[in-house]
């Protein structure tokens, strides 16, 4: 199972090869971003060089109308002043008022002023194209007879025009006529943008290598994800990526590494598995062989060779179940979590263990207190320490179970007068296979209760612990929340 996972993680992030023999470009992540990154970014800067333009020629468009807006009023107020030549008002006087306004008004770039007077041209500034040239536009303007705001087409571009008549009945009339030329200064506005397209454009290439650079940087931990996948084997599980940050590629890598670790773990337990059962089933199967072989040769034997044998393969279907109990320790369903009486507990273990052997059994103390826990697991973890200890003590021998709570914990106890257990295999005696040399041991186990006893614990989210004394007997005390695992008090 963990060879084919292992298979599949490799495959998904290999190399695939190109289709009907034919190569195939396929754009890394890196370069997808940049892509993307690049495409948003010309358009943004497209849209702002579009809106820069426009607000630009907007604002030129404002100019220009309060431009041709203050030379009329210029003019408005002339025609209600005084002729500087004579000292008298203008009155009907148009020709005088146009004169006196065209010596005084000196127009801007791109301005120019026309004077209309009975419809003949009658004075005009210096300008790009003479209008009066022109005698549609003058006809035009003749005929003029209130404010008119226009545009007009003429060999030097667009003109935006603002035509005034001026005059009565009783004299002379005339139209005064102030134009733009418009091409000049939007000319202005295309340079301003051309010069910002340059800046935009030299600050997207850029922005788009720091991108390029930026996004190594930080799909870094996806390529080391990549090559410690790569680097996996079935021997290689201590590969892991360094952590940094707190965003979502750092939370992929602590989501792999978490993967990793429980990889690890299930492949180690297989590969537990296999070893121990590889190491233990050797030995009933030689026995078997070996009696089987011997039958022919002794057929006088068979009924022995037939008992020895089922006790042989008794043994095997022992061993092979417990060590599938410790394969299935580590997962999620391998509890049973219930409400649990311990002291209805304690009482029962002492009862089933009467029938291991004839010692002395007795409850020291029991607590009266409901635990979340797997009541059958933790029957079967007492259990194999009762027959440790009957294992461990003589016919008469005291053997006391007991069980307290407090603290949000509770704790079993099962206590002997046996002959203690020497240090030295103390701190092997939960290892599978680890068979103590004690008084008394019968030799036939296969070494693996006290290690079943300590997976059924931890899935609790307990611990196990040993007190012994040589010549004193031994204790064992299981330490279990009472809420079950991972449930503060």
């Amino acid at each position: 199972m963990i060879d084919a996972i292992t298979q599949r993680i490799r495959r998904s992030v290999a190399d695939r090869p190109a289709l009907a023999g034919l190569p195939r470009f396929a754009p890394s992540t890196r370069l997808k971003i940049l892509g993307w990154y690049m495409i948003l970014l010309a358009a943004a800067l497209a849209f702002g060089l579009f809106l820069q333009r426009t607000i630009l020629l907007n604002q030129v468009d404002d100019e220009i109308n309060t431009q041709l807006g203050q030379e009329v009023e210029e003019l408005e107020r002339l025609t209600g002043g005084r002729d500087p030549d004579t000292g008298q008002p203008f009155g009907n006087d148009v020709a005088a008022i146009f004169d006196t306004f065209l010596r005084r008004n000196i127009p801007v770039e791109d301005e120019a002023m026309f004077a209309l007077v009975n419809g003949e041209p009658h004075a005009s500034t210096v300008s790009p194209v003479q209008l009066f040239d022109d005698d549609d536009v003058v006809s035009e303007w003749a005929s003029i007879t209130s404010t008119t705001r226009a545009e007009l087409d003429t060999d030097s571009g667009k003109v935006r025009y603002l035509a005034v008549p001026i005059g009565s009945d009783e004299g002379d009339s005339g139209v005064f006529v102030v134009g733009i030329f418009m091409d000049g200064r939007r000319d202005d506005v295309n340079d301003v943008v051309r010069t910002a397209a340059f800046i935009f454009g030299s600050t997207f290439i850029v922005a788009s290598a720091l991108a390029w650079f930026a996004a190594g940087r930080v799909l870094r931990p996806v390529r080391l994800l990549t090559d410690t996948v790569r680097s996996i084997t079935d021997d290689n599980w201590s590969e892991r990526i360094p952590v940094e940050g707190d965003d979502e590629i750092a939370e992929l890598t602590e989501t792999f590494n978490s993967m990793l670790d429980r990889l690890e773990e299930a492949f180690s337990t297989q590969r537990r598995f296999i070893d121990d059962a590889g190491h233990e089933l050797r030995t009933p199967i030689t026995i078997i062989r070996g009696h089987l072989e011997m039958l022919e040769s002794a057929p006088d034997d068979r009924e022995e060779t037939l008992r020895i044998v089922m006790d042989e393969l008794d043994r095997m279907t022992r061993l092979v179940d417990d060590l599938l109990l410790l394969a299935r320790s580590d997962q999620p369903d391998f509890l049973d979590l219930r409400p649990v009486d311990v002291g209805e507990l304690t009482e029962d273990v002492v009862a089933k263990a009467r029938s291991l052997a004839p010692r002395d059994w007795s409850v020291a103390e029991r607590a009266d207190v409901v635990m979340t826990a797997d009541g059958q697991r933790l029957t079967q973890a007492l259990m194999n320490l009762a027959s440790n200890a009957a294992e461990h003590t003589t016919d008469g021998s005291s053997i006391v179970v007991g069980s307290w709570a407090g603290n949000g914990q509770v704790q079993f106890w099962v206590r002997d007068d046996g002959a203690g257990i020497p240090l030295a295999e103390q701190k092997t005696i939960f290892e599978r296979f680890s068979r103590g040399q004690g008084r008394g041991r019968s030799g036939d186990g296969a070494g693996l209760g006290l290690a079943i006893t300590r997976a059924i614990v931890e899935a609790h989210g307990g611990t196990v612990r040993l007190d012994s004394t040589l010549g004193a007997g031994s204790t064992f005390v299981l330490v279990l929340p009472i809420f079950g695992p991972d449930q503060d008090a």
